[in-house]
């Protein structure tokens, strides 16, 4: 797996490429994001554009990933679920936890509609 990062209007935009399976690139991954939220960049969009396959240790680095920004005030939100990630979403019933968009403009858009809620109000 390979990853880029952009930035866009108020969010940062990490697009996936290949099979997000954990190991090596799970743990740059990991590191870019807690390193974004030391930069107080805590609103994510992981674009699945280009993901081929994940199994189970690359949905819990996403999983991982949206734990950390929502403790830190922030969100992440996907963009661009291929069908076969989809099917992977709803069968372990993930689907109901992360907030997914046909585009990675809409993710970013909903940041300003659909702030996150800052962890001491969403208890």
């Amino acid at each position: 797996m390979n990853f880029s990062v952009e930035e866009r209007y108020n969010a940062v935009v990490i697009s996936l490429k290949g099979n997000v399976m954990g190991g090596p690139d799970g743990v740059r991954l990991h590191e870019k994001i807690h390193e974004l939220i030391r930069e107080g960049k805590k609103n994510v969009v992981v674009d699945l554009s280009k993901v081929k396959f994940m199994n189970s240790s690359g949905l819990g680095l996403l999983i991982s990933a949206l734990t950390s920004l929502r403790n830190a005030g922030g969100d992440l939100r996907l963009a661009n679920v291929a069908d076969r990630i989809q099917s992977l979403l709803v069968i372990t019933k993930l689907i109901t936890v992360f907030k997914h968009y046909d585009s990675v403009e809409e993710a970013v858009k909903s940041f300003e509609t659909d702030p996150p809620v800052p962890v001491e109000q969403a208890t």
